[in-house]
């Protein structure tokens, strides 16, 4: 599977309860079970006023049909190429 990265903007991300991002993970958890295709929700980041996740799917548009089917805004996705970290300056 390939790895990517998706941009959703949601106005006041940051300042979503616990209870709200509970639900928000929930919904993504519910659709990937019926989704009926190789898929991984990662991680995601939350900022002030969007989301980032990291998800493993086969295309981007197995990404557009998890976003579709849980209602969840996508405003980019972009295929991860390689991943670098303190550890690879040697």
């Amino acid at each position: 599977m390939k790895k990517f990265i998706i941009e959703r903007e949601l106005p006041g991300a940051g300042n979503l309860t616990a209870e709200e991002l509970q639900a928000i993970s929930k919904t993504s958890v519910s659709v990937i079970s019926v989704l009926g295709k190789p898929y991984k929700w990662v991680e995601s980041y939350v900022t002030q006023n969007k989301i980032y996740c990291v998800h493993e799917a086969e295309s981007e548009d197995v990404i557009r049909e998890h976003s579709n089917c849980a209602d969840f805004p996508v405003n980019g996705i972009e295929e991860i190429k390689v991943i670098i970290n303190p550890a690879t300056a040697g």
